[in-house]
């Protein structure tokens, strides 16, 4: 847990990810930096007198013995102009686990303190060097599984998210003024808040809420990878389709049934959007304990996927199980993909049935590739709701942030109707408060102590 008593502490920590690489960097922060650097540090140069600020230096690092550790380019960024606002210093060296393991130990030995989880960028916010929205928007960019969620975590990252926030506060804050005046002074000739008024403002600060929140959906594709799930009674071609997707053997393919008794989980790349592919146990009954409990699991995964893709032997009418599993799924959550359009024996017209209860139906082959191309395109289209590419100026706040939006907004419609009921000013008041504050909670002005150690404990320890 982050202690905001100890942010003025010198940390140090491995900044680079685990593992063996060209590069590995170890950063310092806080008020020993320089000192740190400069007591392991030793020159090439014999111009060197000491680090030039935001400057790169080749030399060596010795340890406590005398030995040279490695070579390296060393950096010094004194404070407030540096990530975490304070003096910084980075040690690039080769990227070995023993070398940077051996380097961050005699920096500890010279009394720094090995930082914490998401320690440096919390630094960053507690220094003014970002608000919240922008340190979550750096942990976003982190783990972007795409190049379309690296643009939408760097739209964020910039402040604009933050900027509108403050805009929207700042409106509210006004009317909360006009409306603690109206207040102390109701008998006050002239009428400095209306009703109307404040009914207007609320609705207008809601709606842009709204529109903010309306692009949660959208991005949470990008930035989280929706989840398509292959469900379909036994031997209708699931685990087949999942391989020739994939372009490789991944799932047991046999004419026996019953083959997929857990389910599958692989990541599928559609021009650039990573979905999360699921292959589930064929649908039947059956008085296998193990394959029963797949089946549970199959269920569960539908219900929480963004896309069911139900899967139908395109050479004979739908059965009943294929015709139960329809009948309990939402056609907007559904595409009925027909197998075996290859063979002679495939008939369109089966799909007649699922296509009567609404849903939208396509002929695909496995083994051919027949129908491939046409059904990755329209399964990307129906994951995005019809959006190719996220939108340049996307907002798209975070769970957290849409959780603390939608406070906002419901406070501010109840407001309205209070208002319109008549309700005093003083107690309108009350729910105006809130409304502000959930605001102020997105940014960090005001946040609670648990709230910050639950965003800050999922960062990385080098960031």
């Amino acid at each position: 847990m982050l202690d905001p008593r100890q942010a003025k502490d010198t940390i140090a920590a491995v900044a680079t990810p685990p593992g063996e690489g060209g590069v590995g960097i170890v950063r310092i922060s806080g008020p020993q930096s320089r000192a740190l650097a400069r007591a392991l540090f030793r020159p090439r140069s014999p111009s060197f007198a000491d680090f030039i600020p935001h400057h790169l230096h080749y030399g060596h690092l010795i340890d406590r013995q005398g030995r040279v550790l490695d070579d390296v380019l060393a950096a010094f960024m004194p404070g407030p102009r540096s990530f975490t606002g304070e003096d910084v210093a980075e040690l690039h060296c080769h990227g070995g686990r023993a070398v940077l393991s051996a380097v961050l130990d005699e920096l500890l030995a010279g009394g720094a303190r090995l930082a914490e989880r998401g320690e440096f960028t919390y630094r960053a916010f507690l220094n003014g060097r970002m608000d919240l929205t922008q340190a979550e928007a750096v942990a976003e960019l982190i783990h972007a599984p795409t190049k379309a969620a690296v643009h939408l975590a760097q739209v964020k990252r910039s402040g604009l998210l933050g900027e509108r926030i403050r805009a929207l506060r700042a409106r509210l804050e006004a009317l909360r003024a006009k409306l603690v005046i109206a207040v102390d002074f109701p008998e006050d000739e002239v009428e400095c808040l209306s009703p109307d008024e404040l009914i207007g403002t609320c609705g207008s600060v809601r709606a842009d809420i709204e529109t903010l929140l309306a692009g949660v959906d959208r991005a949470r594709a990008w930035r989280e990878g929706p989840l398509a799930v292959l469900a379909g009674r036994v031997n209708a071609g699931k685990s087949s389709l999942m391989n020739a997707l994939l372009g490789r053997d991944r799932a047991i393919v046999t004419d026996q049934p019953g083959t997929t008794r857990d389910y599958l989980e692989e990541s599928l790349n559609l021009d650039g959007l990573t979905v999360r592919l699921a292959d589930t146990a064929g649908i039947r009954a059956t008085d296998d304990l193990i394959e029963a409990a797949g089946l549970r699991m199959g269920r569960e995964l539908m219900d929480r996927a963004d896309l069911v893709l139900l899967l139908a032997d395109g050479c004979a009418p739908p059965d009943a199980d294929t015709l139960d599993a329809a009948s309990g799924l939402a056609p907007e959550k559904g595409l009925v993909l027909l197998t075996k359009a290859d063979r002679d024996d495939f008939a369109p017209e089966n799909g007649g049935p699922l296509a009567a209860l609404g849903f939208e139906v396509l002929a695909v082959s496995s083994r051919s590739g027949a129908g491939l191309d046409r059904f990755c395109a329209r399964m990307r289209e129906r994951l995005l709701g019809g959006s190719g590419q996220p939108d340049p100026d996307e907002l798209a706040p975070n769970a957290r942030q849409a959780s603390a939006l939608a406070d906002a907004a419901e406070e501010l419609g109840l407001l309205a109707l209070d208002a319109g009921a008549g309700v005093p000013y003083d107690l309108l008041g009350v729910r105006l408060e809130t409304a502000t504050t959930a605001l102020s909670g997105i940014t960090g002005d005001i946040a609670p102590e648990d709230v910050l150690h639950s965003i800050f404990d999922n960062f990385c320890i080098g960031k």
